[in-house]
C-alpha cells in the first residue's frame, strides 16, 4: 500500500504552514488562505481549513538505520515525545525504530525507520531524506467493520493487532493504524484519539485507489 496523497484538516492553517515550511523546511507545492500542500518524498499532504478540526497520527518513512541521525535533526527544531521513557522506540516485531513529535495542531508525527525498506542515499539526514507517508491513523468504534471494508474493496490485509483494540491494516510500505476510540489512546503520549476525517489516494497491487473517511464511515471513490 503506497500512499501518494493524504488530505487532512486543520483550523490552524497559518501556524501549520509556518511549521512545515520554516521549521521542517519541507517543500510547499501549493497554498492559499484555506489550504496548503506539502511534498514529502513520493507523498503529498494537503492541509485543508476546517473549523474544530481534531488531531491525527501520521508517520513518515525514513531510511533504514537513520533513526539516530533523524533524532538529532528533529531535536534541532522541536521537542521529541518519549515512548516508554525512550526517545527512539524499538518495534522489534516490525523490524522498525520510531521517534515522535508534535506539529502545531498537536498531530502526533512519527518518523519510522524500517530495516531493509530503504537504504540511505546520504550519511546525513535532512528534510530531503523523508521518503513518503508510512501510516495514517484511523479512529473508530468498530475495527472489524473497517477491516472488512478495506479487505473486500482493496484487498488490504491485517498486518498486526486484533479487531478489538488496535489493528494495523496494509503492509510494510503503508498502513492504516486503526484503533478503537473507546478502548485505546494514541501511543506514545496517551493523547485522546479522535475520529479525524481524511481523504487518501494510494496504489496497491498495481491499482490506484481513493478512499474517504468521514462520519466514522469509509467510502471508496472512483
Amino acid at each position: 500500500m503506497k500512499i501518494h496523497k493524504l488530505q487532512i484538516y486543520s483550523d490552524n492553517i497559518k501556524e501549520q504552514l509556518r511549521f512545515y515550511r520554516e521549521q521542517l523546511n519541507l517543500n510547499i507545492t501549493g497554498y492559499s488562505e484555506d489550504y496548503f500542500e506539502v511534498e514529502t518524498g513520493y507523498s503529498t499532504i494537503k492541509f485543508q481549513q476546517k473549523e474544530n478540526a481534531t488531531a491525527y497520527h501520521i508517520a513518515f518513512h525514513i531510511p533504514d538505520g537513520q533513526h539516530k541521525e533523524a533524532l538529532e535533526w528533529v531535536k534541532e527544531w522541536v521537542p521529541v515525545l518519549k515512548g516508554n521513557g525512550q526517545e527512539i522506540v524499538d518495534f522489534m516485531a516490525w523490524n522498525a525504530k520510531s521517534l515522535y513529535f508534535y506539529d502545531e495542531d498537536k498531530n502526533i508525527i512519527e518518523f519510522i525507520s524500517r530495516e531493509s525498506f530503504s537504504k540511505p542515499e546520504s550519511a546525513l539526514f535532512s528534510e530531503k531524506s523523508i521518503l513518503g507517508i508510512s501510516e495514517v491513523g484511523l479512529v473508530t468504534e468498530n475495527i472489524q467493520e473497517k477491516f472488512d471494508f478495506l479487505n473486500s474493496n482493496f484487498q488490504l490485509d491485517k498486518y498486526d493487532g486484533d479487531f478489538e483494540h488496535f489493528c494495523a491494516i496494509g503492509d510494510d510500505e503503508g498502513l492504516l493504524i486503526t484503533i478503537n476510540q473507546k478502548l485505546k489512546d494514541w501511543f506514545p503520549t496517551d493523547d485522546k484519539a479522535y475520529k479525524s476525517e481524511f481523504k487518501i489516494e494510494f496504489t496497491h497491487q498495481g491499482k490506484k485507489h481513493s478512499l474517504v473517511f468521514e462520519n466514522d464511515q469509509l467510502k471508496a471513490q472512483q
